[in-house]
């Protein structure tokens, strides 16, 4: 069973709205404005992830294509979206 570390109670609005802590949101490097992914997992459990800007991910993928085996961008961005799902 997963300890848990902190927890805290938030209000969520009429219209959704979900304010997320600061030290959260500091945890989890969530910019602000940001977008975050929510992820259910089988036991019911949510999880929240950074969505990283396409201005950031930029140069991590030009230096991850060398040699023969070179994929565009769009192609390495799926892949990190399909592993981000697992």
């Amino acid at each position: 069973m997963d300890k848990i570390k902190g927890e805290t109670t938030v209000t969520v609005t009429s219209k959704g709205r979900v304010t997320i802590p600061k030290e959260f949101r500091d945890k989890l490097h969530i910019d602000t404005p940001g977008r975050i992914r929510l992820i259910e997992k089988e036991n019911g459990e949510i999880i929240i992830r950074p969505v990283k800007r396409p201005s950031e991910l930029r140069g991590a993928l030009a230096a991850e294509t060398t040699g023969d085996d070179e994929k565009s961008a769009t192609e390495l961005l799926r892949e990190t979206r399909e592993q981000d799902l697992i």
